[in-house]
């Protein structure tokens, strides 16, 4: 395959993953905002409410190596389009459990959901298979930052749920999960009727034509993910990059609503915060690319360490002064930015080519894992102490990070 076929077949595949990815993430956007308060509603108890909003993570975290996995036998267009379905039936399973209040279908629904979470990170790495090695942050920042479309709209699915509910009577949260699941559906469909050429398979194509590869691996999963951790120090410090950052983007922002409510704060205020936030997560994501393309990897998570710097110094600093909390939320949001999308273009780069599907799924498990348990422990944590003491903790937790970055020999990250 010459360079230029390769071109417009990758640019072929970054218009489908970009169209699929608004999608499905109106869908998957649900989950946090209307999830959580049908998950109150129908529970009736904090304790069970509390696990059923982690419901979601913990499927995210459980279903991506499988999903991994999938893509590694048959491609990322059965593995994406598969992703989506399944979170789609798990919207549609809300959908009853909005209705009549059931508990089985609420559990399930939010853990099939998950899925959602899970195949929008692995349409991020597919934007990678074909892209040149300069072009790989930029290509991969695109899908994070079409996400924003969904993510911004699917939390304010409730207006066009309450229309369905006047019209129907059908509940208000069960109109907006039926329309969650009617976009992941089409997201997978977009996925399955168009992604061809498939750009793994095709990848996987090219390399055999240039010469004897090493056969692609399906199984064992998590092993091949331990010993590329092991061997490959590269990959090491992508992983430590995304999963600190995920760590600490998480534990503050899960906490921040309730340190601005117990100070004071409206409901409104803490809208603002949150969307502020999340706008420094994506919005930028374009030029993070660039960035991470244009002068290195470790260059863009050195800036991105600065930036949660300056985030974690403004809020536990001026832990009552709500303007520097929305100041720390939004570099929060641009720190994460930074040294998500420069750790998993660099992780993308480097990792075994036969084993890239299923170990990309794994870090993806990983970091929503770490993610959800880093949204349990923050809570005791702020209970016991502070949200001061919880910014220091979280730049704790950043110092491997630090010391990978300014003290690890260059070879250890690629394009230093």
């Amino acid at each position: 395959m010459n360079e230029l076929t390769r071109s417009r077949v990758q640019q072929r595949t970054l218009w489908i993953l970009a169209v699929s990815q608004i999608f499905g993430t109106i869908g998957v956007g649900v989950a946090p905002s209307i999830g959580i308060l049908l998950a109150e509603e129908v529970t009736s108890s904090e304790a069970w409410a509390g696990l059923a909003r982690t419901a979601s993570t913990l499927g995210a975290a459980l279903l991506g190596l499988p999903l991994g996995n999938l893509a590694a036998r048959f491609g990322r267009r059965v593995a994406l389009a598969s992703g989506w379905w399944l979170a789609a039936l798990g919207a549609l399973l809300l959908v009853p459990a909005a209705q009549y209040q059931l508990v089985i279908p609420l559990f399930a629904g939010l853990l099939l959901i998950g899925s959602g979470s899970a195949i929008s990170l692995q349409a991020r790495f597919a934007a990678t298979d074909l892209a040149a090695d300069d072009h790989k942050g930029r290509s991969l920042a695109l899908i994070v930052w079409v996400g924003t479309i969904g993510t911004v709209l699917g939390p304010n699915l409730g207006i066009p749920a309450q229309r369905i509910s006047d019209a129907t009577g059908l509940h208000v949260y069960a109109g907006a999960f039926l329309i969650a699941g009617v976009a992941m559906l089409v997201a997978g469909l977009l996925v399955f009727l168009l992604m061809r050429p498939d750009p793994l398979l095709l990848n996987r194509e090219t390399d055999q034509l240039a010469g004897p590869a090493l056969p692609v691996r399906h199984r064992g999963g998590l092993k091949r993910f331990a010993a590329e951790l092991r061997n490959n120090p590269r990959a090491r410090y992508a992983v430590v990059a995304i999963l600190s950052a995920q760590m600490v983007m998480v534990a503050i922002m899960t906490m921040t609503p309730i340190h601005v409510t117990d100070h004071g704060g409206s409901v409104s205020l803490v809208g603002v915060t949150i969307s502020l936030h999340i706008l420094g997560m994506y919005a930028l994501a374009p030029l993070v690319g660039y960035v991470a393309d244009r002068w290195g990897y470790r260059f863009s998570i050195a800036v991105g360490l600065a930036i949660f710097a300056g985030s974690l110094l403004a809020g536990g600093l001026h832990p009552q002064n709500m303007g520097w909390i929305m100041t720390s939320l939004i570099l929060l949001g641009v720190g994460w930015s930074f040294i998500n999308v420069a750790g998993s273009a660099l992780f993308a780069t480097v990792i075994s080519k036969q084993d890239r599907a299923s170990v990309q799924g794994g870090v993806d498990a990983l970091s929503n894992l770490c993610g959800a348990t880093a949204a349990f422990a923050a809570g005791p944590l702020m209970a016991v102490s502070s949200f001061s003491a919880l910014a220091a903790i979280a730049g704790i937790v950043l110092i491997p990070l630090v010391l990978m970055t300014t003290v690890t020999p260059k070879t250890a990250a690629l394009k230093s």
